[in-house]
């Protein structure tokens, strides 16, 4: 499959549709590619020249004021899925004067003295950036639900209130790509054993992630609940096998290099006299 066919397939085959199930989707699946893991890792870095053009494009297209896009990734995932992999080896690939991360961890006692979205919303990508929220809005539906943190009439507002929101954002020029990270609850062990056997991984374990493993059905019936409530033409979620890391990485490179050519950014035009300022440079 040529390198624009695969930009076509992946978004098709991982996007949330109707009737979908998650617990159809099979996390060694790799969608949309064919070849092994050599041949992945080969296009994934074929690919990161233009993820990195297309950025700097975006970026720069929007510096007269005349064009507002930008773009928002929003990673989603149980622990050890790969998100921090996906930050690095793909986003890392762009300009960091063009990219903003924001990672969402348990709310401070100010955030909470406000609605769940406030400080969401000061994170959001500026014009011409690539926003990445690592975790994000939707760990206040899905670990309030499955640990209770808010009552059934609280997250159904909440899954209310993100379609809103998502819906005013992408209104205003910025493009949401959602993406989940979905592995399976045996890969989970094998990663979170890596940790435990490496002493250069000590720090990434931690014991409350055993705790969340018990609770492995009711998150998986939270996600499904959040493609049914939350997965919109303006703005779907997209479920990446992650088994295989070099897979969900091309594949959301692959999400973020169809939105970026849906956006098709261009170089803006001088705004001054190129010749005239080739003889002043030249004469200085």
């Amino acid at each position: 499959m040529s390198k624009q066919n695969l930009s076509d397939a992946i978004p098709s085959l991982l996007r949330v549709g109707d009737g979908f199930s998650l617990a159809d989707v099979d996390p060694d699946s790799t969608p949309g590619f064919t070849g092994d893991k050599f041949e992945g890792m080969k296009t994934l870095e074929a690919g990161r020249t233009e993820l990195s053009s297309l950025q700097e494009r975006l970026y720069a297209s929007t510096r007269s004021g005349e064009r507002n896009e930008s773009v928002l990734l929003v990673l989603q995932a149980m622990d050890t899925a790969g998100k921090g992999g996906i930050v690095r080896r793909v986003v890392g690939a762009m300009d960091p004067q063009g990219v903003s991360v924001a990672s969402f961890k348990k709310p401070t006692p100010d955030e909470l003295a406000h609605d769940f979205l406030w400080r969401v919303e000061k994170q959001l990508p500026a014009r011409g950036f690539i926003g990445v929220f690592d975790r994000s809005h939707y760990e206040d539906v899905l670990i309030g639900k499955v640990r209770k943190l808010a009552s059934e009439t609280e997250i159904e507002r909440r899954y209310e209130a993100i379609n809103d929101f998502e819906s005013l954002v992408a209104d205003s020029g910025t493009r949401i790509v959602k993406v989940m990270l979905h592995i399976s609850r045996d890969q989970q062990r094998e990663r979170l054993a890596e940790r435990l056997n490496r002493p250069d991984k000590y720090w990434k374990y931690n014991p409350g992630d055993v705790d969340e493993r018990l609770l492995w059905d009711d998150y998986m019936r939270a996600y499904q609940a959040v493609f049914e409530r939350n997965s919109t033409a303006q703005s779907p979620w997209y479920v990446v096998p992650a088994n295989a890391k070099w897979y969900a990485r091309l594949a959301v490179q692959e999400l973020l290099l169809a939105e970026l050519k849906r956006i098709d950014p261009q170089w803006p035009e001088a705004d001054y006299d190129i010749e005239a300022e080739k003889r002043r440079l030249a004469g200085s």
